[in-house]
């Protein structure tokens, strides 16, 4: 049967979206490690030549319910940052504080003490076994996330903010700790149109990063990329986009050219 050729033109971009999502976790290696008797696990790119040294480092963590694999087709950093190592680390069942209450399915913790630090030590974890492997570059460290990995993203900058030269959270807010935050490079990506992380509440993120980050008020009612300087040399940007709570299209691209221009202090 021959199919009109609109009709094959839609499939063939089907088919290739599919490929591409498989080839996005295919040449990933799977991790474990076990943190407080818990084995734990995140699929890693290794760049090719990495046992040289001086690669950077991004860790990419999923939202509630998302699993390392699906970050990985979903947020391919590693596809557009080929160079770079970046880990995908798999969430465990946690209780949510905006779904799934009752912890059934996979997160983080959203708050410094909470479920025992679990991921808090897994990081840290996987950042000594990292170091004991491969001579990355330290200064050029990196975290991303969407939602709760979005908030775990804001965690680690607040509790172990000295190993990131910037980080980049989705859709999310730092429920509680923002006074361990210090000045750092952020990239906010969210949406108006949430309705599950309300944008009032990532409005009131973005003013407390403005203001630690000595750059000026927040432009309102702006949707795409905008840039705010630092008199402090740690500039903040927000990416708005009309999504909803759903990750944006252009986020690994604009994550990654950010993560780029900032290589941390020298």
């Amino acid at each position: 049967m021959v199919l009109p050729f609109r009709r094959f033109v839609l499939l063939l971009g089907l088919v290739m979206v599919v490929a591409g999502r498989a080839r996005a976790a295919d040449d990933l290696v799977r991790r474990t490690w076990v943190v407080d008797g818990v084995t734990r696990e995140a699929l890693l790119h290794i760049p090719a030549g990495a046992e040289k040294g001086g690669a950077p480092v991004v860790w990419v963590f999923h939202g509630h319910t998302g699993t390392m694999k699906q970050a990985a087709a979903s947020m391919p950093i590693h596809q557009h940052w080929p160079e770079a190592i970046v880990i995908y680390p798999q969430g465990l069942p946690t209780s949510g504080t905006l779904v799934d209450r009752a912890g059934k399915d996979s997160g983080w913790q959203a708050a410094a003490g909470a479920e025992g630090d679990r991921d808090l030590k897994f990081f840290d974890v996987m950042f000594a076994d990292l170091l004991g492997r491969h001579r990355f570059d330290e200064r050029r460290v990196y975290a991303t996330g969407h939602s709760n990995g979005g908030a775990f993203t804001y965690l680690l900058s607040a509790k172990r903010g000295e190993r990131f030269a910037a980080v980049a959270p989705s859709a999310a807010v730092l429920g509680r700790g923002f006074t361990d935050l210090r000045p750092k490079p952020v990239l906010h990506l969210g949406s108006p149109q949430d309705p599950l992380v309300k944008f009032s509440w990532q409005e009131r993120m973005i003013d407390q990063l403005l203001k630690l980050n000595g750059c000026g008020p927040r432009q309102a009612g702006v949707i795409g990329y905008t840039l705010y300087p630092s008199s402090r040399g740690t500039e903040v940007a927000t990416y708005l986009h009309d999504g909803g709570h759903r990750y944006p299209a252009a986020g690994p691209e604009l994550i990654v050219k950010f993560f780029q221009a900032h290589p941390g202090p020298s």
